[in-house]
């Protein structure tokens, strides 16, 4: 009988694409925060007004930027994902993160409707938009955060926990939705819309943030499990 050696070989390196979308992600994040913060934007309600109404006056430029950013770092994260097999190219939670990115390019294409002029089609297509982005987003990090961290229990509970935390922020909206249609008052004054729709969004950028930096610290492609026999490499042998 011969004896069998087993080695196993893993390459670990920082993935550049993964750094790439992580910078990306913060750096869109962190012009959303300050149009918050920097006038004339800081004027706007963050409870009762939503994110694209900073997309209606001067700093257009700005919410655009930040959303491309946001939308560029997702996709370099699914490609990533989908670049180390921990994901098949169409499987669900690619297709959801593929949603979310193209939701997110609907966005800036269609503007906001400016309410004091009246609705518009443009208007109406960027809230569907909207709504089509705040579901997938978290759903996709619900179906790929185990194939990032497979092993590590706490990383994939943050993920996992964030999306279902900006799921149940989304379902406040519903809820408003339901009541208005048993006769209640208007969906938007039901909850601060302003408010559910910021945390809807912190929580599901933070998701997808989370699992990219796991990214960060995966194996690379090249991972080789190799079995050396003894009669190959000079293992010793028993007989």
């Amino acid at each position: 009988m011969v004896a069998v050696e087993e080695r196993v070989e893993v390459s670990w390196r920082t993935g550049p694409l993964a750094l790439v979308s992580l910078v990306a992600l913060v750096l869109g994040v962190g012009l959303m925060v300050a149009l918050h913060l920097v006038p004339p934007t800081n004027e706007i309600s963050p409870v009762r007004r939503t994110i694209s109404e900073y997309a209606l006056g001067p700093s257009k430029w700005a919410f655009d930027l930040s959303v491309l950013l946001v939308a560029a770092g997702s996709a370099l994260g699914f490609v990533e994902l989908i670049r180390r097999r921990l994901v098949r190219p169409l499987s669900v939670g690619v297709l959801l993160g593929a949603l979310w990115t193209v939701s997110l390019l609907v966005i800036v294409a269609f503007t906001k409707t400016d309410w004091s002029v009246g609705p518009s089609l443009g208007g109406m297509v960027h809230r569907y938009a909207s709504v089509v982005g705040f579901v997938a987003l978290p759903l996709a990090v619900l179906v790929v955060a185990k194939s990032v961290y497979p092993n590590a229990f706490v990383p994939r509970l943050i993920a996992k926990g964030l999306g279902v935390i900006s799921l149940l922020w989304f379902g406040l909206i519903l809820i408003g939705v339901l009541r208005m249609a048993g006769g209640g008052e208007p969906w938007w004054q039901f909850v601060p819309l302003g408010l559910v729709e910021r945390m809807m969004a912190l929580t599901a950028v933070a998701a997808i943030t989370v699992v990219v930096t796991g990214l960060l610290r995966s194996p690379a492609p090249n991972e080789r499990h190799e079995k050396i026999h003894g009669d190959q490499q000079d293992v010793p042998a028993t007989v």
